[in-house]
């Protein structure tokens, strides 16, 4: 029965754990009292829901029992007596804009880059500090710190807590955007000993994403990325074996494929599309769908992907990009056209384990196997993910 209730616990806190912190934070003013208050409200669930059962409505009863923390601790409080008179009598059942000035207050440009991310995952996601640490391969104390720091740097620039105004949105959008594009980076492709993959972050950002593009309809960009993510979750059952070994795109089976998700994905970018407003994450989305509407990797339109990801080099030109942009060249232009482009980006993409892998691929295709095995060596002493590891062992040693 207990394992039961955290499970359940679980998903109800993904989902209403930035609603109840992000509705207090707007009553009350106070980051780490509206946190702690929703943190309080999950334990005392985990100590009555076994005894009592699960409530018809968690949620709820979570708000409740989260607002009835704060009133005690205010209570307590004689410098907080104005705020106490300031608590409305019921935290409203459905404030969508309040998580939504919660993540923007979270991804504020004030705040550095890490910070914004393990931020947002501690009080939007309800990860936790050890989970967040593990997952950027820190200590807890240091991670603890960050987040520490993040707080009282949001009360010490006086950061609002709002959702900016249409003059300064479009920055700020960037930044959010941008965060969770790297958790679900994190999620899909681990950077960690740990794990090869974090479905959860994964999945935690793509509802932040889906939250994003209802509470902000129209901006084509945050429905791009939402594309995105819904096709890399849509392949997700055929990304590993039962050894939990990476499987290539090349030789993963499509029928495990999730054609809903991937639907749902086009149907996102042709409302998109209708704002004419293009941006990379419906360039990266579109590359995407067409390998997951085309039915074998051989009847890919290599055409076409080298084609966006010119018109991506436009709107976010990087090595990265230009690595990908190799591969998919490979396919249409042979390797020794690939590996002409690959090499070049040698003195900026020198620590990234990928730019190693692919070209130790596009050598071996050349029959450079010296090379190659020096090339796939270093891809291995640059990653840290199991997964990767293993797969980079088996070309090592076929």
């Amino acid at each position: 029965m207990r394992e039961a209730v955290r499970a359940s616990l679980g998903t109800v806190f993904r989902e209403e754990a930035g609603r109840i912190t992000a509705a207090l934070l707007r009553a009350i003013g106070d980051f780490d009292l509206a946190e702690e208050c929703t943190q309080e409200a999950m334990v005392l669930a985990l100590e009555t829901w076994p005894r009592d059962g699960i409530p018809d409505k968690p949620g709820a009863w979570l708000t409740i029992a989260a607002r009835r923390r704060a009133l005690d601790k205010l209570r307590r409080s004689a410098v907080l007596q104005e705020k106490l008179r300031q608590l409305p009598d019921e935290v409203p059942p459905e404030e969508p804009d309040d998580r939504l000035r919660l993540i923007f207050t979270c991804c504020h440009p004030a705040l550095a880059r890490e910070a914004q991310i393990a931020l947002t995952l501690r009080t939007v996601c309800g990860l936790t500090t050890p989970e967040i640490a593990r997952a950027f391969l820190v200590s807890e104390a240091t991670m603890a710190q960050r987040i520490v720091r993040a707080k009282r740097k949001i009360v010490a620039a006086h950061i609002p807590y709002s959702v900016p105004d249409a003059e300064h949105i479009g920055d700020r959008l960037r930044e959010v955007l941008t965060v969770l594009y790297l958790m679900f980076n994190e999620g899909y492709l681990s950077a960690s000993w740990e794990a090869g993959s974090r479905r959860n972050l994964a999945e935690d950002a793509e509802w932040l994403t889906s939250l994003l593009v209802r509470l902000l309809p129209g901006e084509p960009e945050a429905m791009g990325l939402l594309a995105l993510m819904r096709i890399h979750l849509a392949r997700w059952p055929a990304r590993f074996d039962p050894d939990q070994e990476i499987v290539l795109l090349r030789d993963q089976d499509r029928a495990l494929w999730d054609r809903e998700l991937i639907a749902q994905a086009s149907d996102l970018l042709a409302q998109a599309a209708l704002l004419r407003r293009p941006g990379s994450y419906q360039l990266q989305a579109a590359i995407a769908a067409c390998h997951a509407e085309a039915p074998s990797y051989e009847a890919t339109d290599w055409a076409q992907v080298v084609l966006l990801y010119n018109a991506l080099l436009k709107q976010a030109d990087s090595p990265i990009v230009r690595l990908n942009r190799a591969i998919a060249l490979r396919e249409l232009a042979g390797p020794a056209t690939a590996l002409a482009e690959v090499e070049p980006l040698a003195a900026e993409l020198a620590g990234y384990h990928l730019f190693h892998a692919t070209r130790g691929e596009l050598l071996r295709d050349l029959g450079r196997e010296a090379e190659a095995r020096t090339a796939l060596e270093q891809a291995l002493e640059l990653t840290l993910n199991p997964a990767e590891r293993s797969l980079l062992h088996r070309k090592l040693t076929n």
